[in-house]
């Protein structure tokens, strides 16, 4: 962001990819410990909500990415210089150890830590986070490339589109979409076999989404007379 030195996106990064993983992963264990208090719609919402908020909050500032999908397909579509997008990763997987690493404080008995795993057969998990990433990445860009009354509304839009994945695709694939979101819970809990899965589906995902994006918003067809 112009002005804003790299330490301080950094730290946005850090803070915003902690609150999403503290408030998400956060949800997913209070439900499995008080009885499925919180339910699964409402750890949808959980993320949703928390992303809408942030985008808000933090987006003045970093770009509120909260994802290495996000920050390296952006730094492919042109609007993130590539010289942020290795310290916007580091800032945001330090953002998700730390939350994993207070869940696990709080909740030491809990198994996963909210880490995302299969709900069937990993081939089919990884196609969904792939589409999922893709279709994420498809709402960002149009929202921030379409008419410019179309922009204050891109907090509501993604956090909505993640809150809608979340719902639908949860008990598939987990939906992360997300490998900052996915490798802290998945490392600190020590669940990591199919970590493989959520690191390499969003990152192709996200960047055939912005491939999908050029051939959606760039050039757009004249208007009917």
């Amino acid at each position: 962001m112009p002005g804003i030195t790299l330490s301080r996106r950094c730290l946005a990064e850090l803070v915003g990819t902690f609150t999403l993983v503290f408030a998400g992963t956060g949800a997913v264990v209070v439900n499995d410990t008080h009885g499925g208090a919180v339910t699964h719609v409402g750890v949808a919402l959980t993320f949703g909500l928390v992303v809408t908020a942030l985008i808000y909050a933090l987006g003045p500032v970093s770009g509120s990415h909260m994802n290495p999908a996000v920050t390296l397909s952006l730094a492919f579509a042109g609007v993130q210089p590539w010289r942020d997008v290795l310290p916007y990763m580091l800032a945001q997987v330090a953002g998700a150890f730390l939350a994993s690493g207070l869940l696990a404080a709080a909740f030491p008995r809990h198994g996963t830590l909210g880490a995302t795993l299969p709900g069937g057969a990993w081939p089919v998990s990884w196609g969904f986070e792939f589409v999922l990433t893709a279709i994420l990445l498809v709402v960002v860009r149009g929202c921030s490339t379409g008419p410019a009354n179309t922009l204050p509304l891109i907090g509501v839009a993604v956090g909505c589109t993640i809150g809608l994945e979340a719902m639908f695709a949860g008990p598939v694939c987990g939906a992360s979409m997300n490998p900052a979101r996915s490798l802290a819970p998945a490392v600190v809990s020590g669940h990591v076999e199919f970590l493989a899965v959520y690191l390499t589906a969003p990152f192709a995902g996200a960047i055939a989404g912005v491939g999908l994006s050029r051939l959606l918003f760039t050039n757009p067809p004249e208007a009917s007379p």
